[in-house]
């Protein structure tokens, strides 16, 4: 129960936080994020980890991770703000 309260954002919390561009930026395959090195990004199936900086750079942006290059500095201190818990 503890871990629920504290996972309270969950993947489609966050991704509720995008705008409508941002989703369908995200959304198709052929714009799909490309993670950089040194880049931020939020792994929405461990958000438990919070915000994670890439060391690597993967062959293939995995589906599961949003980078801070795709969004807006507005959303990204939006997802911030929900992953710490402050409004």
């Amino acid at each position: 129960m503890k871990r629920d309260i504290k996972n309270a954002h969950t993947r489609e919390s966050i991704l509720g936080l995008l705008t409508d561009a941002e989703i369908a930026k995200i959304s198709r395959a052929e714009d799909q994020p490309k993670l950089i090195e040194g880049d931020e990004y939020v792994d929405l199936e461990a958000l438990d980890s919070g915000v994670q900086q890439v060391q690597a750079v993967p062959r293939d942006s995995p589906h599961h991770v949003l980078p801070r290059s795709a969004v807006s500095y507005e959303t990204w201190d939006k997802i911030l703000r929900a992953l710490t818990g402050k409004s």
